[in-house]
C-alpha cells in the first residue's frame, strides 16, 4: 500500500526545517546503510543524534501525531526518530529493500521496520531527477511531492532514488513498526477506515450501517493487532 499525505508539515514547519538544514554540516549517508545498501547509496545526511536532527525530528513527530492519514495507514506502534538526507547533482540511491530490524536509540532494544516514510523538504521545481521509485505488485510508482508532503509505503518494497541532474533534494525518512505487520491487512483496514469516514458524512453515527462497519473494523483489529 502506497499512501501520499498532503501537507504533513505546514509552510512554517517546512521553512524552519530548511533553515536548519541550510546551516547544518552533512556527512556521508553510507554511515547508516547496511553493507549491501551502502554499495549503491550516494547521498549526504545529518549526523544521527545531532542537535539539528533531534530538533527537526521533533517537528516531524509532532506532525505525525496530529495527522489522521498517517495513523490510519501506518497504525504505528513504534516510530524511529526521523533522519535527514540530501541529494546533490550526481547523487542517487540504487534499488534496495530497507532492513527489517533496527535499534531504537537509547532504548536498548530493537524494532521491526514495517512501514517506510519519506517527507519531501525541497519544492520539486528546485531539482531535476530525485524521484522516489517504488516497486510493488502493481508495477513502478514514481513519487516527487511538494515540500511538506510525505509518502508512506511498505518497507518490504524494492525502491530507489533517481539520480539528481540539477539542484538539490532535501528530505526526511524514518521507519515505523506497525501494530499490524502484514501490508495486505493494513491496506484492508485503511480502506475500511476511509469507507467508514465517508459514510459518517452521510449518516448519523447510530445508523445500523455505520455501527456494523465500525464493529467489523474493530473486530478485525482485535484479530490482527500485535502490541
Amino acid at each position: 500500500m502506497l499512501v501520499e499525505i498532503v501537507n504533513l508539515l505546514s509552510e512554517a514547519e517546512v521553512a524552519q526545517c530548511r533553515g536548519v538544514l541550510q546551516s547544518s554540516s552533512w556527512v556521508d549517508g553510507r554511515a547508516t546503510a547496511g553493507q549491501q545498501a551502502a554499495q549503491s547509496k550516494f547521498n549526504l545526511q545529518l549526523p544521527v543524534g545531532s542537535p539539528q536532527a533531534l530538533e527537526l525530528g521533533d517537528i516531524i513527530l509532532r506532525a505525525l501525531g496530529r495527522n489522521p492519514t498517517f495513523n490510519s495507514a501506518a497504525m504505528p506502534l513504534h516510530v524511529l526518530p526521523p533522519m535527514f538526507n540530501r541529494y546533490d547533482v550526481g547523487m542517487k540511491f540504487g534499488a534496495h529493500v530497507d532492513g527489517a530490524i533496527r535499534a531504537i536509540p537509547g532504548a536498548g532494544r530493537r524494532m521491526r521496520c514495517d512501514v517506510s516514510t519519506t517527507v519531501f523538504l525541497s519544492p520539486p521545481e528546485e531539482y531535476d531527477g530525485g524521484e522516489l521509485v517504488i516497486e510493488d505488485t502493481y508495477g513502478l510508482h514514481e513519487v516527487k511531492l511538494a515540500a511538506g508532503c510525505a509518502v508512506v509505503y511498505p518497507s518490504s518494497s524494492l525502491h530507489r532514488v533517481n539520480e539528481i541532474t540539477r539542484g538539490s533534494r532535501w528530505g526526511a525518512f524514518f521507519w515505523t513498526q506497525s501494530m499490524v505487520k502484514e501490508d495486505e491487512r493494513r491496506a484492508l483496514l485503511y480502506d475500511l477506515d476511509l469507507a467508514i469516514m465517508a459514510i459518517r458524512t452521510k449518516l448519523p453515527d447510530d445508523d445500523p450501517s455505520v455501527l456494523a462497519l465500525t464493529g467489523v473494523y474493530h473486530n478485525l483489529l482485535r484479530q490482527w493487532v500485535e502490541m
